[in-house]
């Protein structure tokens, strides 16, 4: 599964013809698509009023990944592997790798947070 993070899709939602809205719907038509909670939310949050009742709609179709005790035990283990390599990253991108590496996914994102995360060994990257 592809754990898409909420930069794609606001990327893709802003624009219908960018590299990312087709790459997204050519997932969503093959049903890879997975959504941490935490991405539903943040993409909720920042909708528009008139554009919310349609996302809702949409988004839940998709299988909603959501973190349990042993995510967040991941997470503190991550901070302190981040910690040792000079880094650190926020909660939500944190929540996000957790989830998708506890379900051997791939993190979709735009974000170098990934990328960072990627090359300390947490998480693996979907790269389109």
């Amino acid at each position: 599964m592809i754990f898409v993070d909420t930069s794609v899709w606001i990327e893709a939602l802003r624009n219908a013809r960018s590299a990312e809205a087709r790459g997204l719907r050519d997932l969503l038509d093959r049903d890879r698509v997975a959504l941490p909670v935490v991405v539903r939310l943040e993409i909720l949050s920042g909708a528009p009023r008139r554009d919310r009742a349609d996302l809702r709609r949409l988004l839940s179709a998709l299988p909603v990944y959501r973190p349990s005790d042993a995510t967040w035990n991941r997470i503190e283990d991550w901070i302190e592997k981040a910690a040792n390599a000079g880094d650190r990253f926020g909660v939500a991108d944190l929540l996000v790798g957790a989830i998708a590496a506890e379900n051997r996914g791939t993190v979709w994102s735009l974000g170098q947070d990934f990328v960072r995360m990627s090359r300390i060994g947490l998480v693996r990257r979907y790269v389109p």
